[in-house]
């Protein structure tokens, strides 16, 4: 797991006692890894899933990239017709969307 997050042992040791909380570089790796294992659940972007209107959909890096299912791994994404600003408050959003469910 150190290997593949590009982090010590210690460290993952560390996030999974509870010594330190586990940051978000890390965090969203795991959760990428996670979703990648396995066959992909969900054929459906989540600009289909979620309704996008078209004027968002334009504007979203999901939507240029054809990412609709990686779209909590993409910064900068309109969800909920807003792009948060950090990937704090990007996770809050996603971790209650059916589309990072589906991935994981």
């Amino acid at each position: 797991m150190s290997q593949l997050l590009g982090t010590s042992v210690k460290a993952i040791h560390s996030y999974e006692q509870g010594w330190r909380s586990v940051p978000p570089h890390v965090e969203r790796q795991v959760i990428f890894l996670i979703s990648r294992i396995g066959e992909e659940k969900s054929k459906k972007p989540c600009w289909v899933i979620k309704q996008c209107p078209i004027p968002h959909r334009k504007e979203c890096p999901a939507w240029e990239f054809r990412a609709g299912t990686l779209c909590w791994f993409i910064n900068g994404t309109i969800c909920e017709g807003t792009v948060r600003k950090d990937w704090h408050e990007k996770i809050k959003v996603c971790r209650m969307c059916e589309v990072l469910a589906s991935a994981l």
